[in-house]
């Protein structure tokens, strides 16, 4: 199961997109222009919101159709089954078995993938835009999202795959540390809920409900489809019908997330852990994906932590005191708030000391903010990288995603440079004010030092 992070920019902090094969060697060949692509928008017959990119550089197809089916739709009882619902469509459909179906892609050398976070879930094939290859690829993914089987016998080997990966991750340390500090930042909000789910929860879950969650979930008026390659509006429309008019119909509205709230209180769990260094993560609830602070948050947070060895965080900790040798912050924008947090490795003797200076750093940012030269180089360093985020197809159908599902403007792509460039000091110092509460955060510390009494004399 792929746990999808949001790309780029639009995620305050950078995830690799997979090319592969002979899509890499071709995205290689042509870049598109400097600026952002012009997005165009419609929506079928069912409801479906369409959003297509033309562009001929390359003789490739991408397209992406997603859902509101990310893991904040389990409960504690059904943790696990947005996730698990996801990965069984593509096990058997429209009476293909799942060998067909991966016969079926491989034949026009077609690749599919998933995209599965907090809020969204679906599919995305990329494929050569001629016809016969095209029309075998879009049928294929027609049929997983339309006609899926959900075959007994290979949900039972689904299940037994989730499990045993889920036990094998609670052993890791930043897995631990990561569930913990979840748990610890949205408390009850379903964004507290594992995506993979739990053993027990996974283990319980039937094929009728996999059913209903499907139907229920993965609805024509709730799909977003993204579409960017070689086609032009004509055939982008037909194709985008072809991939929703065969869905289920909507039985009334998808409740609305719960809102995610402030921490009330500072709260620290120190994990036990035989792992060589400590796993330091904080942090708290910081930015929803329309949040009015966003370009301030996202700036600031460059500066902060987000800007790898440019950053204030990595000059205080790794620079000057040599306490690990990276550290990082990021903000992670969701329907509701999601995290921000600092996080990073350090020597078991040197916990306190660490996060002494990274609790310092954050305090006199959030009161202060950056200085004039930090914002200018901030700047400087994110719009000059602008072009490279839409250096392929393959990432700008990510950000079609994100600008559909969310319903962001269809120029965001086009005034992101600028709005970057029209941040203030003052700006990132108060939204950092009004998010950021340095005295109310979440700590976890996986591989902490015992106590004093319980170390060895020497």
């Amino acid at each position: 199961m792929i746990f999808h992070t949001n790309p780029g920019f639009l995620c305050v902090s950078s995830a690799p997109l997979r090319l592969c094969g002979w899509a890499l060697a071709l995205a290689l060949l042509a870049l598109p222009a400097l600026g952002a692509p012009p997005i165009q928008h419609w929506e079928t017959a069912a409801g479906a919101r369409v959003y297509f990119v033309e562009s001929h550089d390359l003789p490739m197809l991408d397209v992406s159709v997603e859902f509101p089916a990310g893991s904040s739709r389990d409960t504690p009882q059904t943790s696990g089954l947005a996730g698990l619902t996801l990965q069984m469509l593509r096990t058997g459909a429209q009476g293909w078995s799942e060998d067909d179906i991966s016969r079926r892609l491989a034949d026009v050398g077609a690749q599919l993938s998933t995209s599965f976070d907090f809020d969204r879930a679906g599919y995305a094939v990329r494929t050569l835009s001629a016809r016969a290859q095209r029309e075998q690829a879009l049928a294929t993914l027609a049929a997983l999202l339309q006609q899926p089987t959900f075959p007994v016998e290979a949900l039972e080997r689904e299940k037994a795959r989730v499990i045993a990966g889920l036990r094998e991750a609670q052993l890791k340390p930043d897995v631990i540390g990561a569930r913990e500090f979840a748990r610890l930042v949205y408390r009850e909000h379903p964004y507290s809920l594992r995506p993979s789910g739990e053993p027990g929860t996974v283990a319980n879950l039937t094929r009728e409900e996999l059913a209903r969650f499907y139907a229920r979930h993965f609805a024509a008026s709730r799909a977003v489809v993204a579409i960017i390659g070689d086609v032009d509006r004509t055939q982008a429309e037909a194709l985008a019908e072809q991939l929703t008019g065969g869905l289920p119909r909507a039985q009334g509205p998808l409740p609305a997330l719960p809102a995610v709230t402030p921490l009330p209180a500072a709260v620290e769990r120190d994990i036990a852990h035989s792992a060589a260094q400590a796993h330091v993560m904080l942090g708290g609830p910081g930015v929803r994906r329309t949040d009015p602070d966003y370009f301030p948050l996202f700036v600031g947070n460059y500066i902060l932590g987000g800007g790898g060895f440019n950053s204030r965080l990595t000059e205080q900790v790794r620079e000057k005191r040599g306490l690990s040798y990276s550290v990082y912050s990021q903000l992670a924008p969701y329907e509701q708030y999601g995290a921000f947090t600092i996080g990073l490795q350090t020597r078991k003797d040197q916990v306190a000391e660490a996060l002494r200076v990274v609790r310092e750093t954050l305090a006199g940012f959030v009161a202060e903010g950056p200085t004039a030269q930090e914002l200018e180089g901030a700047k400087q360093h994110i719009i000059g990288g602008f072009p490279v985020r839409l250096d392929s197809n393959r990432k700008i159908l990510e950000y079609l995603m994100v600008i559909g599902f969310y319903r962001l403007p269809l120029d965001w792509l086009e005034r992101f440079p600028d709005r970057v460039a029209a941040v203030s000091v003052e700006q990132i110092r108060e939204a950092f004010q009004r998010r950021i509460v340095p005295e109310r955060l979440a700590v976890v510390v996986v591989g902490a030092a015992p106590p004093a009494e319980d170390v060895p004399a020497r």
